[in-house]
């Protein structure tokens, strides 16, 4: 399929591996929350992997750079996304990394569609999950019943792409080719870092720039891509960062592992350096013996490969038993939802029918009603008292003053808690006839005082709580940098921040805070996020039918509170 499988941002980050966060329908929160509530069917979870062939060239000065998205036909015939994959840039036959989980239920039909896009190059760098596929080149489609591929016998269904409106003469627009495998939950993870010596320089002006893509050899034939390291720049002699693979990636210990060496190119043809067989146990040989293994090459003698001077060292590896977020939840650990709404002027007058504070009489709730309803009602789930800190920001309260942190229930300080969703839904309501809409927009007191609530319960002995603060916002946030510091400085704290924008503002600060398509947060003195809290939802992007908002807030949270727990070496309570 060619060397082309590199991702958006630049096209040089790490795809893959399970210390990258978790993608499109593998939601641990949001799925257990619902079998929780007695929708329990039978269903095997099932992995899809995609490649594609020849597809339609949309650019001019380069190649495609192709992304396929999935979506699930429900009996009215609407469309539910499944998830997305990764951008591959200037590349016809891409074989992507990101897959998409899926429940097979036998009993039922489940038809699948699914669209390939060209990436406008405007948006490289933007997370994917935020992509409007409106403002992208339509390649293709293709479509078929999920029991279609599960009973091949390879379990892998190629098939046309189609236009989505039939034409008189049929322009040949490539393939896709959908591979499914059961998925199977294993604990055991293996953390293995990687270096180079002595690789072969593929540029003329400078030096490779090195990266690895290593795949599972299949049974039936040919490779799947698990991960992709980092890309080295003008380095013979790389080092890449850890790499995490778990069982249900490499099969087991002795599964073939085809491990790939390339030249980074900015065109998408990636220079082919060299390549090598090796097992997960073959990795952990050498790091044992301090050895490297000599990377190889075709030669043109049949069943021959020409051996290379460059070698393949194994620096790291450790296997660890790695717990999932469920493992956590079951044995007592807690969400603890805590929510903060804007009370600024930019909102309009909650009397006026067209602000976005306005109670409708009729019960049509408004947005930060849907808001509240909608996400408090996972969260309380995991909460066992349901007592949430509700407060509100940029209002001027009874005493006069402007503040921007005040308790929703109008009580005084230290008395933020009310009862369950529904206390927050009143709290809101009468809030609105006592506090006068004021401003600016200020993120950082509200983020403080959870980061406050967070560290007292971390110093208590064997915490098993874990906070969740849901902002609701309709504006631009006036202190930025503020906001960024208190997120960096509750980085390390057992906290995640959602946050959802209402209205149609220029909500660009809030993806800066998100860090989903850059480096993470630093703080003004320097200090760096140690992980990513914050999550940003665009609430019309909800009413647009695009994404669940639901989903789109909670689907980065269970990674953001396994890797709290991580961190700490927290294990789940025995």
């Amino acid at each position: 399929m060619g060397g082309c499988f590199s991702d958006v941002k630049g096209a040089k980050e790490a795809v893959g591996g399970v210390n990258q966060k978790a993608t499109n329908n593998n939601n641990d929160a949001v799925d257990f929350f619902y079998t929780s509530q007695g929708f329990q069917p039978l269903f095997t979870r099932i992995e899809l992997s995609f490649s594609a062939s020849d597809l339609l060239d949309m650019d001019i000065t380069s190649k495609s750079d192709p992304m396929l998205v999935v979506y699930a036909k429900k009996g009215d015939g609407k469309l539910e996304e499944l998830g997305r994959t990764e951008v591959i840039t200037n590349c016809l036959n891409p074989e992507w990394i990101e897959k998409i989980n899926i429940a097979f239920h036998f009993e039922i039909v489940q038809p699948l569609l699914f669209h390939v896009y060209d990436i406008d190059t405007t948006y490289h760098g933007v997370s994917t999950k935020t992509l409007k596929l409106k403002d992208q080149d339509f390649i293709g489609e293709a479509s078929c019943n999920l029991s279609e591929i599960v009973t091949k016998q390879n379990r892998s269904l190629t098939l046309k792409l189609q236009g989505k409106r039939e034409s008189i003469v049929q322009r040949n627009l490539g393939t896709v080719t959908i591979h499914a495998e059961e998925t199977v939950a294993s604990r055991n993870v293996v953390q293995i870092s990687f270096r180079c010596t002595r690789l072969d320089n593929k540029d003329v002006f400078s030096k490779s720039d090195p990266f690895l893509r290593v795949s599972r050899l299949v049974e039936t034939g040919g490779s799947i891509p698990i991960c992709k390291t980092e890309v080295i720049d003008n380095n013979l002699n790389p080092k890449w960062k850890p790499v995490s693979l778990n069982f249900q990636q490499f099969g087991s210990k002795e599964t073939p592992l085809l491990i790939e060496c390339f030249d980074f190119n900015r065109s998408g043809s990636h220079s082919f350096i060299g390549k090598m067989h090796k097992s997960i146990a073959d990795l952990e040989k050498l790091f044992n013996e301090r050895k490297g293994a000599n990377f190889l090459v075709p030669s043109k003698r049949r069943g021959q490969d020409k051996i290379l001077k460059g070698q393949l060292f194994v620096d790291h590896y450790i296997e660890r038993e790695q717990f999932s977020f469920i493992d956590y939840i079951s044995s007592g650990f807690e969400l603890n939802f805590m929510v903060a709404i804007d009370f600024t002027a930019s909102n309009g007058n909650p009397q006026q029918p067209d602000s976005l504070h306005y109670i409708n009489a009729s019960g049509r709730l408004n947005a930060y009603q849907k808001a509240i309803m909608e996400v408090g009602e996972v969260i309380q789930f995991y909460d066992s008292d349901k007592m949430f800190p509700a407060w509100g920001f940029g209002g001027t309260v009874q005493s006069g003053a402007v503040s921007h942190c005040f308790n929703l229930n109008g009580g005084p300080p230290g008395s933020s808690e009310v009862a369950g969703v529904e206390g927050i839904m009143d709290a809101y309501s009468s809030a609105l006839h006592t506090v006068r809409l004021s401003g600016p927009t200020l993120f950082g007191p509200v983020i403080n005082t959870a980061a406050q609530m967070a560290t007292e319960s971390l110093s208590s002995y064997n915490s098993t709580k874990y906070y969740v603060l849901l902002i609701i916002t309709d504006g631009i946030v006036t202190d930025l940098q503020e906001s960024i510091n208190a997120v960096v400085n509750a980085s390390d704290l057992p906290l995640s921040i959602l946050i959802v924008g209402v209205g149609g503002a220029d909500f660009s600060g809030m993806e800066v805070l998100d860090a989903d398509s850059g480096p993470r947060l630093r703080s003004s003195t320097g200090r760096v996020a140690a992980r990513d809290i914050v999550q940003f939802v665009p609430m019309r992007e909800v009413q647009r039918g695009q994404i669940s908002v639901v989903q789109a807030l909670l689907e980065e949270l269970p990674d953001q509170f396994l890797g709290f727990m991580r961190s700490r070496d927290i294990k789940p309570i025995s």
